[in-house]
């Protein structure tokens, strides 16, 4: 009995040391009633202007900002391994950050005053009535010349 429990008991931690190892994190869920930004601690409140990122073996960091998050990845404070998401400011999906595209809009009053919008694709952009008007902002230029974290590749 004792042998089957050890036996048992390693199977179970090969099978979720196998889980952590594979693939790139995936995001978090939000609770915009609790959760800080990183960065600057304000309220996570607005799901559709939030952005995150997630690390093996950490917990996940959420940012109530674009340019919060874009300053955290600038001051090279993301882990490696790191994948950052931001939240599709017209469906609050979470998107990967180095595959959104990005929206500054004078008239969105953001946490932080980025002003900056993400959008899966230009579809969900196009359909967004708030970031009409707006302007395509480069990766790099929220991130540096790096981009966002997009995990590992394996």
């Amino acid at each position: 009995m004792k042998r089957s429990l050890a036996a048992l008991a390693l199977a179970v931690t090969v099978a979720l040391a196998a889980a952590c190892r594979s693939g790139a994190p995936e995001p978090a869920v939000l609770d915009t009633r609790n959760e800080q930004c990183a960065s600057c601690r304000m309220a996570v409140s607005d799901a559709r202007l939030a952005a995150q990122i997630v690390a093996p073996g950490e917990l996940p960091r959420f940012f109530d900002d674009v340019g919060c998050l874009g300053g955290f990845v600038k001051a090279g404070k993301a882990a490696a391994g790191a994948t950052a998401f931001v939240a599709d400011h017209r469906t609050k999906a979470w998107v990967r950050a180095d595959r959104a595209l990005f929206t500054r809009v004078p008239g969105i009053e953001t946490p932080m005053g980025s002003h900056l919008i993400a959008h899966a694709d230009a579809d969900s952009r196009d359909a967004d009535p708030d970031a009409a008007g707006g302007v395509s902002v480069p990766l790099s230029e929220i991130f540096g010349p790096d981009g966002p974290p997009a995990g590992t590749v394996r």
